[in-house]
């Protein structure tokens, strides 16, 4: 059954749109049952694939922590018709080659919940999510080692046994990144949301080219004790969960999904964006506004949001760009009884809301 099949239907209607066949995500955010995007996902080009160690037994996603539902809202609404097609020809192009996605656009336009619409629409668990800072080094992402930790548990140990205390076990010090979490190898790809790296320093783009061509990177602390510790179990960037990592290297069996968001407010280096697919997400209009308050303020109907999301379309084309959540704030005090026509105050409060984040 294919993608078009499963899904022709929705609500007892047969949509107006054909999705071209070669479509997996068509950015709905509507989970695809009964499919195995492994089975899906047609095969990676030869320069792009990854043989990694095999992926655990029972390899299953993470299942989402809430914050897809939190990003995204409760309510399936958007339609394949809401979606650029531009949009969805680059993310697609992005699932068959394996690259990443450099996602750019005005802030509030929904750059970070691509990902998260991605993941829910494929099913694939809960997303990985790196946030960028001035600060940010690439081994941040990767792997953290507690070292200092190790001493004072050894130091504690030794106090309480004496001679027979053991040397604590290094896989208990060693916490993967988010980066390095979406490395591991798996069935499925992991989604990795890398986001804001405009505000990383210079270096960081060039320092991920590695990974991103490679597919894996060495925890040095581990691979210096592969001799006697072949395979160590570690702690992930998932909640209680662990991984086993094998002479100290990680190598990805399915390449990741990786969606890096940008505001554009600097340039990357060519040999970065080389290696990227490149996607701007553009504001969106009236029809898309409908549908994300729909989606997030399911029971909220009525004149007043109508009237909010033609005035926010409105006034978000005249000041080149609003964020999306200021209409969400705007139509969530309305329903709650802060309207009142007769008042000068709610005009007064919606362009408080409204006003524009940057000058540029």
């Amino acid at each position: 059954m294919s993608v078009n099949d499963q899904d022709a239907t929705v609500d007892g209607r047969t949509p107006q749109f054909d999705a071209p066949d070669w479509w997996i995500y068509r950015g709905t955010g509507r989970p695809i049952h009964d499919i195995d995007l492994a089975q899906l996902l047609p095969a990676p080009p030869p320069w792009r694939s990854y043989r990694g160690d095999p992926p655990p037994e029972h390899d299953v996603p993470p299942p989402d922590d809430g914050e897809a539902e939190r990003r995204l809202g409760t309510a399936f609404t958007l339609s394949e018709q809401d979606a650029d097609a531009g949009e969805l020809n680059m993310v697609n192009a992005a699932l068959y080659l394996r690259r990443p996605l450099l996602v750019t656009g005005n802030p509030g336009t929904g750059k970070s919940s691509l990902a998260y619409r991605i993941a829910r629409e494929l099913g694939l668990g809960r997303v990985l999510r790196w946030a960028i800072t001035s600060h940010t080094a690439l081994s941040s992402g990767l792997y953290g080692y507690d070292a200092i930790g190790r001493v004072q548990a050894a130091a504690t140990s030794q106090a309480q046994l004496g001679g027979e205390a053991e040397e604590p076990p290094i896989g208990d010090f060693v916490r993967i990144g988010p980066l390095g979490t979406a490395f591991l190898p798996s069935r499925l790809p992991r989604v990795l949301l890398i986001d804001e790296l405009d505000k990383s320093e210079a270096d960081l783009p060039n320092d991920l080219l590695s990974i991103f061509e490679d597919g894996e990177f060495s925890v040095e602390e581990l691979a210096r004790v592969r001799n006697r510790h072949p395979e160590v179990t570690v702690h992930t960037a998932d909640p209680q969960r662990t991984a086993v990592v094998r002479d100290g290297r990680i190598a990805c069996h399915a390449f990741p999904i990786i969606v890096m968001t940008s505001n554009g407010e600097r340039e990357f280096p060519p040999a970065f964006l080389r290696r990227c697919l490149q996607l701007r997400i553009e504001n969106p209009d009236q029809d898309q506004l409908a549908a994300i308050v729909a989606s997030h303020l399911v029971s909220e109907n009525g004149e007043h949001r109508d009237k909010l999301i033609r005035d926010f379309a409105e006034r978000s084309k005249a000041e080149g760009g609003l964020p999306t959540d200021r209409l969400l704030d705007a139509v969530y005090l309305a329903t709650s009884g802060a309207y009142q026509p007769d008042q000068e105050a709610w005009p007064r409060l919606v362009d408080a809301l409204w006003q524009r984040l940057t000058v540029r």
